[in-house]
């Protein structure tokens, strides 16, 4: 395997990351006696490879391939109100993995959690029973922890997609967008501007919680003086605007974590109070990488973090290619996942799912760039900062190629 390109030195210009997906064949070893470089998961197409064929969005269990190397998928392929988009998404996702991979060696056992704690832990149980080495999933964070008890158990490692880190654990890795490492990114990304006093404007819900208490720890590391936080009920942020807005001189940026829906009325009460990114920076997630949030009078100038969305752009070309549909945008999450162990079951051996492996500091690059799992199950990721204009996003800060730092 190539030895991934490392970060310049601290304060030096960040180094662009670009991935064609499925544009280069799997390099099947790293260095040897050398620290691993990281792991590309974009892989060549044979030109017979075959999948599967699809099955009912109902159906409890199948399996894609036939090898000998098992792995499970857990999603919630439906729920009380029937059918879930979201699961049928992921399940074509690691169908198309598996198909532009060439595998002939592994087999992916599909199980339904039916979006509940119980079927999640007995879809663990049915995996683990059939001989799967690893678990990718589940997406809902209850359900991780129960299918985490049961690998746990059996000893073998879980890659999930929830985006709650009290669902990560030893042993059960995060592959999903964390709050936390948007808040990084974009508050490290304001200090490097120069930036020097910030207020907050955060929502009263669970997504907001976990985004102030990173955005107090990255704000203190950074050396960003907090002037403010102010917290409001959704769709009831007017009053707390004004607050901010009456200490507007102290400050020069405004950090507000919340989704396009939202701010579309917060929006209209920045405007009001005077406030918007041609005064003060305003600052946003990765909730904002949707056009909803490009067309904001306010927001026009904010800056947030988010994958480059280049890798997820080629990965929906095939995928509507192969299925005619739009896939979610978390997709992604189980076309790399699925990559990953493929690559992991061809290059590393019987050692291919094992700790040192899967947190291998320098990571993995996959559909939404660079990642590597900690060792507490959570992870980092490379992302890039974007400009909000003209209706449009463009990245002003390319997302890393390399991760620094050693990921403990």
């Amino acid at each position: 395997m190539h030895e991934a390109n490392r970060l310049s030195p601290a304060g030096a210009p960040r180094l662009g990351f670009a991935l064609t997906i499925l544009a280069a064949a799997l390099l099947a070893a790293c260095n040897p006696g050398g620290r691993p470089g990281a792991r590309d998961l974009s892989l060549a197409t044979p030109p017979n490879a075959q999948g599967a064929a699809p099955r009912a969005a109902g159906e409890a269990s199948e399996q894609i391939g036939t090898g000998s190397v098992k792995i499970a998928l857990i999603v919630p392929l439906t729920q009380a109100s029937g059918p879930s988009v979201v699961g049928a998404s992921l399940r074509n996702a690691a169908q198309l993995a598996y198909m532009d991979s060439g595998a002939n060696d592994v087999s992916i056992l599909v199980k339904d959690d039916h979006s509940t704690p119980a079927g999640a832990a007995a879809a663990a149980q049915s995996a683990v029973s059939e001989g799967a080495e690893i678990i990718l999933g589940p997406v809902f964070a209850a359900g991780v922890k129960e299918a985490g008890v049961v690998a746990r158990g059996a000893g073998r490692p879980v890659i999930a997609f929830s985006t709650d880190t009290s669902s990560a654990a030893h042993g059960v890795y995060l592959l999903s967008f964390l709050v936390e490492n948007y808040v990084e990114r974009i508050i490290s990304f304001a200090a490097q501007r120069d930036k020097k006093s910030i207020a907050a404007l955060i929502p009263d819900n669970s997504y907001g919680a976990i985004a102030l208490a990173q955005f107090q720890q990255s704000a203190a590391n950074h050396g960003l003086r907090v002037l403010t936080i102010e917290r409001y009920k959704p769709g009831s942020a007017g009053e707390s605007v004004k607050r901010i807005a009456a200490v507007a001189d102290q400050i020069d940026t405004l950090f507000i974590p919340d989704t396009p829906d939202a701010m579309v009325s917060i929006s209209r009460d920045l405007t009001a109070a005077n406030l918007d990114s041609k005064r003060v920076q305003i600052l946003g997630t990765g909730l904002w990488n949707d056009p909803r949030a490009y067309n904001l009078p306010a927001l026009q100038g904010a800056w947030f973090s988010a994958p480059e969305n280049g890798g997820f752009n080629a990965f929906a070309s095939r995928y509507r290619a192969k299925f005619n549909i739009e896939p979610s945008r978390v997709a992604t999450l189980a076309y790399d996942a699925v990559s990953l162990s493929i690559a992991l079951s061809r290059a590393q051996g019987s050692q291919r799912f094992s700790e040192s492996v899967l947190t291998n500091p320098s990571g993995f690059n996959g559909a939404d760039g660079v990642f590597r799992f900690r060792a507490d199950g959570t992870n980092d990721r490379g992302l890039s900062v974007l400009e909000i204009t003209g209706g449009q996003a463009k990245v002003i800060s390319p997302a890393p190629r390399a991760l620094s730092g050693d990921g403990a």
